[in-house]
């Protein structure tokens, strides 16, 4: 019989709440989404900008959930035969059990934060460390105020090694997270123009992700990019933070793990590296140079919290891109194929370079074009327009034979393409989708890129299923 996650007296006691009526004794999960919960979770009825948890709790019981936490001042209002356990405030227990859950755990922690690559290193780090021992890591991009504490709150108490990935969008939200987490290590990918419409200087942006380094446990490491401009700002905020184990990694000779050649490919790269002198050699499944230096981070971090590095870079082979963060789909055109390159999660000038990159090294055959699918770049501020602008220099040398764009943003760039780049330019996404399902070819190679809220995910769907691969055609049926 497999351990659960808490029992409802544990789980009552931690949130400093209580119990009201038959809750199920054993808990199996955390969630905060009725509509996925599974039977015997906890369901936490938080209180979001756009929804209120609490008007789902009945949904959450049908379904089976162990209990409903739930505000005092709302149970008077919720179904009289309910499962419950009672707190002052929904959102504030699930942080309590959160550290409840950090402070039972004997697993060594890494957190991650960074202007771009945050989610793609966690990912390589879930499975690097994975011969190592039993990994907890955040799903999604779960990394903000509620994200990390659930994501703390559902870890298992038998956990190894825990993987949290920290994100903010103003000064002072990250403090809190990485106090909660108290990693062993940090990292800190890179620093660069994202989210600059809510911050001064790329040095305000740089100072806000240091404070990852502030809740490090004693003798934690900081593991920092050692070739980004602002790397001697981050070593000063570690040394000040009390860190006294600063690594650096990248491609400059005073980096710590220092990468010393890159075999780029489109199915992946061949990395020859040296950690602290030592040389290395490892593969990792998916393109991109920036998930090559990304995995220096991740060895050193690995190394850092006592696991087999040999084993850990061996384990990187089997690293595939996260859905909407390079994901590759095969898909069936006429009587060939072409190859999709799911980007549609998130975007800034930092990692649209990056894709183009990736794009560039893509494989195309007999008629088939490199296409790039653009969205808008959200959050950049007054100099937003200029820096979509500045992408045709990027497109141009990568050499991206089409480039589709959408929202008034994208414009720019649209209006800054030669003529003979130009494709489609549509106000939104869904002007797009027509044009571009019924322009593919046998032999393209097609990225879909765009921040969330430019909804390039729907293109990335109906291009799946319009041209559904034969692998995918079985599944179906």
């Amino acid at each position: 019989m497999s351990t659960p996650l808490w029992t409802t007296d544990a789980l009552a006691e931690a949130t400093e709440g209580r119990i009201v009526g038959p809750v199920l004794t054993e808990i199996g999960g955390i969630s905060i989404d009725s509509r996925t919960i599974t039977a015997g979770e906890a369901f936490f009825a938080i209180l979001g900008e756009r929804v209120d948890g609490h008007d789902y709790v009945g949904a959450a019981l049908s379904r089976g959930a162990a209990c409903a936490v739930v505000a005092e001042e709302r149970l008077a209002s919720l179904p009289e035969d309910g499962r419950y356990v009672v707190v002052d405030d929904v959102l504030a227990a699930l942080g309590r059990l959160a550290a409840a859950a950090r402070a039972r755990s004997a697993a060594r922690i890494v957190a991650v934060t960074g202007s771009v690559g945050k989610t793609g290193t966690k990912e390589m780090l879930r499975v690097a460390l994975a011969p190592s021992g039993p990994v907890h890591a955040s799903v999604a991009s779960f990394n903000n105020h509620w994200g990390v504490p659930l994501s703390l709150a559902r870890m298992p108490a038998d956990t190894a090694f825990g993987v949290f990935e920290i994100g903010m969008s103003a000064a002072g939200e990250i403090t809190p997270l990485t106090k909660l987490v108290r990693p062993h290590a940090a990292i800190i990918t890179t620093i660069a123009a994202v989210h600059s419409a809510y911050f001064s200087s790329e040095e305000a942006i740089a100072d806000a992700k240091a404070e990852i380094l502030l809740g490090l446990e004693p003798g934690g490491a900081a593991i920092l990019n050692r070739d980004n401009r602002f790397y001697a700002r981050l070593a000063n905020a570690a040394r000040d933070a009390g860190v006294h184990r600063i690594l650096g990694f990248g491609e400059l000779p005073g980096a710590d793990i220092r990468l010393v050649h890159a075999d780029l490919r489109a199915d992946g790269s061949t990395v020859t590296a040296e950690m602290l002198a030592k040389p290395i050699t490892y593969r990792i499944g998916a393109a991109g140079r920036h998930l090559v230096m990304n995995s220096l981070a991740v060895l050193a971090a690995a190394a850092e919290l006592g696991a087999d590095v040999p084993a850990a870079a061996a384990a990187l082979a089997g690293f595939g891109a996260p859905a909407g963060r390079g994901a590759l789909h095969t898909l069936t055109v006429g009587n060939g194929t072409a190859l999709l390159i799911d980007e549609s999660y998130n975007a800034n000038p930092t990692s649209m370079r990056a894709a183009f990159a990736v794009l560039r090294l893509a494989p195309v055959s007999g008629e088939g074009r490199r296409i790039a699918v653009l969205g808008d770049m959200l959050e950049l501020g007054d100099a937003a327009a200029d820096l979509h602008a500045g992408l045709a220099e990027d497109l141009t040398a990568e050499g991206i034979d089409v480039v589709h764009c959408c929202g008034p943003l994208m414009r720019s760039l649209f209006e800054a393409l030669p003529e003979a780049r130009r494709g489609v330019y549509a106000d939104a996404s869904s002007g797009l989708e027509s044009a571009i399902l019924s322009g593919v070819r046998p032999g393209d190679a097609i990225m879909v890129k765009g921040s969330n809220g430019s909804r390039m995910a729907p293109i990335v769907a109906g291009l799946k299923a319009r041209f559904a691969s034969a692998a995918d055609a079985a599944k179906r049926g």
